[in-house]
């Protein structure tokens, strides 16, 4: 298994119960809390420790970060988010959130090397 390695966490409040989000991507909303992403969209980080609705949450930003796959990804694969903030393999015009450094199968945790800023999959 990868080790995870982070330079960049950062602290925020949650939008919506998050307390099952860990290892699962997530967004900013225009409220400035964090709330679970949705297929194919622009994703903040992923989060590593969850909590209930208003509570504190912590969101890895970038570098090398675990998460849970949603569907079979193979090592090096642009990766983007489910509906349900699982990763999967980047489709076509979604938004690029990273790159896996390592293969897994959907409910796998795996090691991605997330990016900031991500662009549109061609």
């Amino acid at each position: 298994m990868a080790v995870m390695q982070s330079r960049d966490n950062r602290t925020y409040i949650a939008g919506a119960d998050l307390s099952a989000a860990q290892f699962k991507f997530v967004k900013i909303s225009g409220a400035n809390v964090i709330l679970a992403a949705t297929a194919g969209e622009q994703c903040i980080g992923v989060c590593i420790v969850g909590g209930a609705s208003g509570a504190a949450v912590t969101v890895t930003r970038g570098g090398s970060v675990m998460v849970t796959a949603g569907a079979t990804i193979t090592a090096g694969a642009a990766v983007s988010t489910d509906a349900a903030g699982l990763a999967k393999a980047a489709a076509t015009g979604n938004i690029i959130m990273g790159y896996a450094r390592e293969a897994g199968v959907n409910g796998q945790v795996i090691e991605i090397e997330l990016i900031s800023g991500g662009n549109a999959s061609a």
